[in-house]
């Protein structure tokens, strides 16, 4: 069975949720889901697949998180090219400026960015997110 990774950061636990269903989506879609905190992932196991998903909130003036997510971003770029990569992630202010700018980056190296934009939602994810979520990892898993 094809493996798909979700990797994500999050503090409050709105991208977690939102990792987790996209996880059960790739699992409906009948591939394996491997949803994992940046920190206990490696660039390394995304070399050799065609599709993965990113997720990370919009942090301080709508950045990346920038100990961990922000350098793990910056390693996959080198890895991108031919990609297809599903963006995702929470914000409680701005306008998703910090979305954009990473799709910007994802597609600058390469990568087909799913749907042409990242999913994303205020604060915590309700059931319509949720549901968006999975149907994002079902996408994946047809790949």
């Amino acid at each position: 069975m094809d493996k798909i990774y979700v990797i994500y950061w999050s503090q409050s636990g709105n991208t977690q949720a939102m990792a987790e269903a996209i996880g059960q989506g790739i699992t409906e879609g009948g591939k394996e889901a491997e949803v994992l905190h940046v920190g206990n992932a490696s660039v390394d196991v995304l070399k050799d697949v065609k599709a993965f998903a990113l997720g990370c909130p919009a942090m301080g003036a709508e950045v990346l998180e920038e100990v961990e997510m922000e350098p793990f971003v910056t390693e996959t770029e080198g890895i991108a090219a031919g990609k297809t990569i599903a963006l995702f992630g929470s914000y409680g202010w701005g306008d998703g400026q910090w979305m954009r700018d990473w799709e910007e980056r994802m597609s600058g190296a390469g990568a087909a960015v799913l749907n042409g934009e990242g999913l994303t939602c205020n604060e915590a994810p309700d059931d319509d997110t949720l549901a968006e979520c999975r149907a994002v990892g079902k996408q994946l898993a047809g790949i």
